[in-house]
């Protein structure tokens, strides 16, 4: 079955040891108010935390944006703490009184947005009818200690109903093909060298639900660390982002589009466009073989009986072809076992040049090149 198989992962299950994937990592909890004055205050958290934070959740939380668009739910990543946000209405009969809207924010060391929306829920219908954070914490505390909390009332969550894999399934390549059809193989390309994306669209829901599926292109690796769905052009931010080698970002602010410093692949979902940046050109020439890569992942995308955790298998297994490329060239080093790439060999084999090109910035990828 493909979703057992990629769940198996295909390469290596040792990343699978000692992690219990239905825990709660969470080890954050605060609560953001709108008052009846159109002023968006933090009012409470557990514990307490740094103002960096507190200032970037104020940014995400969508309290304080003037153009008053509510969103349910948004997701990202600061500095390897991920950030889920719940924000609601209040109702006139709530206990909350001059308080039109509030957020609920959880920060936590996994991904798994299905999870913490479920959780958040739960606290937001909590706060609505006890109008008190105490009540909160204590289905909080339950579900990190015991993975559950339960009411008749709220809703029941139990943690190990959300597969930490599994979320990382939950979106749609085959929309993303869809959408981009032979252009994906830009963005396969990308990942495979670990370059920097960035993602626009003026709705965060877009660009969430598709940054958040790039990563399953490059499933081998499965990092989902190099996501960052929802950024800011706000300088500290940037700081922490542009630490990460490799990333896919996601803006809803179209200025991002003049910072090339930011972006070797551009890829505007609004108007169905991807740019690669001039000095990532040479890196990224594209050639025969990512032809074929692209062929395959269009025909797998567009077969009606095939899932999108099939296509993914049907790119993963392709991708494990281009690593056998590699194969013959590669040797192990003589200062204790580092497997680097013999560039002399590759270049001996002829390929054509963009080929070559290719597999020795993959190399260089793979930290595979001797310094």
């Amino acid at each position: 079955m493909p979703l057992e198989f990629l769940l198996g992962h295909i390469w290596d299950p040792s990343y699978l040891i000692g992690i219990h994937m239905e825990e709660i990592h969470s080890d954050h909890l605060s609560t953001i108010e709108k008052d009846s004055n159109g002023e968006a205050l933090w009012v409470w958290c557990y514990p307490s935390t740094t103002a960096s934070l507190r200032n970037l959740l104020l940014r995400k939380c969508c309290l304080t944006d003037e153009n008053k668009l509510l969103h349910p739910f948004v997701f990202g990543q600061y500095r390897r703490t991920w950030f889920y946000v719940t924000t609601v209405e209040v109702p006139d009969s709530s206990v909350l009184k001059k308080v039109t809207h509030f957020s609920i924010v959880l920060t936590a060391k996994d991904f798994n947005p299905e999870k913490y929306a479920a959780f958040t829920r739960i606290l937001c219908r909590i706060y609505l009818k006890y109008g008190s954070p105490v009540k909160m914490m204590e289905s909080y505390i339950a579900v990190l200690t015991k993975g559950i909390c339960q009411s008749e009332e709220n809703g029941s969550f139990l943690s190990r109903d959300f597969d930490g894999r599994k979320a990382y399934l939950a979106g749609s390549i085959k929309d993303i093909v869809s959408q981009f059809g032979m252009e994906t193989v830009i963005l396969h390309t990308a990942l495979m060298l670990k370059k920097r994306i960035v993602v626009y669209h003026p709705k965060i829901e877009a660009v969430q639900e598709f940054t958040r599926t790039l990563p399953a292109l490059v499933w081998h690796r499965q990092d989902w660390t190099i996501l960052h769905s929802y950024m800011h052009l706000h300088a500290e931010e940037l700081e922490g982002l542009q630490m990460c080698t490799g990333y896919i970002a996601g803006f809803v602010e179209l200025e991002v589009s003049n910072r090339p410093d930011l972006y070797d692949v551009f890829v505007n979902l609004a108007d169905s466009e991807i740019t690669i940046a001039p000095l990532a050109k040479e890196a990224m020439t594209m050639g025969k073989l990512h032809k074929e890569i692209g062929q395959l992942i269009v025909q797998s995308a567009e077969d009606p009986e095939k899932s999108d955790s099939q296509v993914i298998q049907d790119i993963a297994l392709k991708t494990k072809e281009i690593f056998t490329h590699l194969a013959p060239f590669s040797e192990v080093s003589d200062d204790g076992g580092k497997v680097i790439l013999n560039v002399e060999a590759l270049k001996q084999q002829r390929f054509p040049p963009a080929t070559e090109n290719f597999l020795y910035h993959l190399a260089a990828a793979e930290q595979m090149l001797k310094v």
